[in-house]
């Protein structure tokens, strides 16, 4: 993982008198020494009347939206700057949010983007917002999403890997999200532990089978488990994590990752996540989905090295919608 020097930390609602992830963000910055920059994107969109309206007026809008945000955003800042932490603010008009944050965290080459999970429904609190996911899916950098706003005391930092690659996961991959959460448990002088949830599926079998080597299908599912077991303790040792602190469960990762960290009482788990398209992305989306809504500590969310953005350069500015028409009795 590479040094963190610099953080954006996403504001949702400046306005807001209560902040319950600032104490953290700050917490990890002063961690890390590295430097924090508070931002807020304007993406709530305007309407089309405004376009008629004389260029001061509509400057003056602006300028009184974007002062409302700045103000409590100047108060956070003082407040980061109190506990040693250099910190700054940004406030920009673009849209949709989560592309905003990325466009922010290339310009000013942050090495971390720190968000606050927005929390699911009462019947299917598992359903991450399509914020969260869609920033999650789209960013080369790393992701820590807040779930709650406890404060870190020498935290237990699981990393969730698959060393048997299933998924077709990338084994680099793997080797990252060890190293972010050592990173992590270093910087906040806590306890590193790696976790894999062992269950062999037809999508997850040895990825170093070649495509004509069809000896797998002869494979009873214990043997299967068995490899999986061995790949895990390969790993542990290249790694080098202490038996102790490796744990190896056997399930579906969706119920069993979670599970793992409430269980060893985690405040961070890490794990990795990849952008595919077509069913495979379905498949694994479902998956990773069920995964972060279900841990009940934050997750911090690595990519594979070579991933790319796919999103636009440029900010797209102030949005203007069409307002409601006023219903005719």
């Amino acid at each position: 993982m590479k040094t963190i020097r610099r953080i954006l930390f996403a504001i949702r609602k400046p306005e807001s008198a209560r902040q319950p992830g600032l104490s953290k963000a700050i917490q990890v910055a002063r961690a890390f020494g590295a430097r924090l920059e508070l931002f807020h994107a304007m993406h709530v969109p305007k309407f089309d009347e405004f376009a008629l309206l004389q260029d001061d007026t509509v400057d003056r809008l602006r300028e009184r939206v974007e002062e409302h945000a700045r103000i409590p955003l100047t108060r956070m800042c003082a407040r980061a700057h109190k506990h040693g932490v250099q910190a700054e603010y940004f406030v920009e008009w673009d849209y949709p949010p989560h592309e905003a944050i990325l466009r922010r965290a290339t310009a000013i080459g942050a090495d971390l983007i720190i968000a606050e999970c927005h929390k699911g429904g009462r019947t299917r609190p598992w359903l991450i917002h399509l914020t969260d996911w869609e920033l999650l899916r789209t960013s080369t950098l790393p992701v820590l999403l807040f779930k709650n706003d406890k404060p870190y005391h020498r935290p237990l930092t699981l990393a969730a890997v698959d060393p048997a690659r299933a998924h077709t996961k990338p084994r680099a991959l793997d080797a990252s999200i060890v190293d972010g959460a050592r990173e992590f448990s270093k910087a906040l002088r806590g306890a590193l532990h790696m976790g894999h949830a062992n269950y062999p599926t037809i999508v997850g079998l040895p990825h170093a089978l070649s495509s004509n080597d069809w000896k797998w299908k002869t494979l009873s599912y214990d043997e299967l488990k068995e490899q999986e077991r061995e790949a895990f303790e390969a790993f542990r040792v290249e790694m080098k994590v202490m038996r102790t602190r490796a744990h190896l469960v056997t399930g579906n990762p969706a119920t069993e990752i979670p599970r793992l960290a409430r269980d060893l009482g985690a405040q961070i788990v890490v794990m990795g996540a990849l952008s595919r398209s077509g069913l495979m992305r379905v498949l694994i989306g479902n998956t990773a989905e069920r995964v972060l809504g279900e841990l009940p500590c934050d997750v911090l969310v690595m990519k594979p090295r070579a991933t790319k953005t796919r999103i636009a350069t440029a900010s797209r500015g102030m949005r203007v919608t069409q307002s409601a028409l006023p219903l005719v009795a």
